[in-house]
């Protein structure tokens, strides 16, 4: 990114605590397949639902279905970012000590 200098509190604090770092990555890297997979067969199964039953089942709590989903793809955004985020920040200090 142009004029990232990445001289943040969480870059030095990732920096100085690389185990904590790792352990929070793979915690989120699992959070995120788990969330991702299962965001894949509950809305493949919805839209099935809504394709057979129409408005009957939205009436019936599809709706409510679809927006939890939407929460769900946000969470899983969310780990990914902090799976990107201690990844950027592991590498770095990799590099850095060489």
């Amino acid at each position: 990114m142009a004029g990232y200098s990445g001289n943040t509190r969480i870059h030095f604090w990732s920096q100085r605590h690389w185990l904590c770092t790792f352990v929070i990555m793979v915690v989120s890297f699992i959070a995120f397949g788990v969330l991702s997979l299962k965001l894949v067969e509950l809305t493949l199964a919805n839209f099935s639902l809504i394709r057979e039953h129409g408005w009957l089942a939205l009436q019936e709590g599809a709706f409510s279905q679809i927006l939890t989903l939407i929460c769900q793809a946000a969470s899983a955004v969310f780990f990914y970012f902090v799976f990107k985020v201690c990844e950027s920040a592991l590498v770095q200090r990799l590099f850095n000590q060489h």
